[in-house]
């Protein structure tokens, strides 16, 4: 389909005024590792720990996108890909809004996971990668996914018979086998505020 009669519109409050407004810098802070690694348990509470420093937030968890926006995607590698897609661009209009975004999303392709960065400002994409190793996340099993995946019920499962791909080069790295939900909450606070991100509280 030709988008050729398709405009965009520039509005008169753009997102310098909204981040202005919010006294913070939008940015996406991009939670990629394995089912178990932590990723929805930090990301909750880090946006608990900002919103009480006066921050505004808005967080993405996979499985209550996959309710919503996507839930007429699978879990094979071309449903996986489009629902990475649909979740970047949800969050550029979220970063677009002043905000910042906590996205936490398996997001096992790195070339999913740069597609993402390449919607954003330089610097607006902070990849976090949950480096906890997989026999930590299986020993876990909080929704008893493994066991699942390991028997055979569940196909295409990452980490068991699909691919999980490292970040190379990740903005930061935490290790919830190896560092409570606080520690690593403090860990990324200060990522923001050594950056600038941040300057409240």
């Amino acid at each position: 389909m030709s988008n050729e009669n398709i405009v965009w519109h520039a509005h008169n409050v753009d997102k310098p005024s909204r981040a202005e407004h919010k006294q913070q810098k939008p940015c996406l802070l991009w939670f990629t590792g394995l089912s178990g690694s932590g990723k929805s348990t930090i990301a909750g509470a880090l946006e608990q720990k900002l919103f009480a420093m006066g921050h505004h937030t808005y967080l993405l968890d996979g499985d209550n996108v996959r309710h919503g926006l996507n839930k007429d995607l699978g879990f094979s590698d071309r449903d996986r890909v489009e629902n990475i897609r649909r979740i970047g661009e949800a969050s550029k209009l979220f970063v677009d809004a002043g905000l910042i975004v906590l996205s936490a999303f398996i997001s096992p392709f790195r070339a999913d996971r740069q597609m993402v960065r390449g919607l954003l400002e330089q610097s607006e994409f902070i990849e976090v990668f949950m480096d906890t190793p997989l026999d930590e996340c299986e020993r876990r099993d909080p929704k008893g996914l493994y066991k699942k995946a390991r028997s055979g019920e569940i196909r295409n499962f990452t980490g068991i018979d699909s691919v999980y791909e490292r970040p190379e080069d990740a903005e930061i790295s935490v290790n919830t086998a190896t560092h409570t939900v606080d520690e690593c909450v403090e860990q990324i606070v200060g990522y923001l505020k050594q950056h600038q991100i941040i300057t409240k509280g």
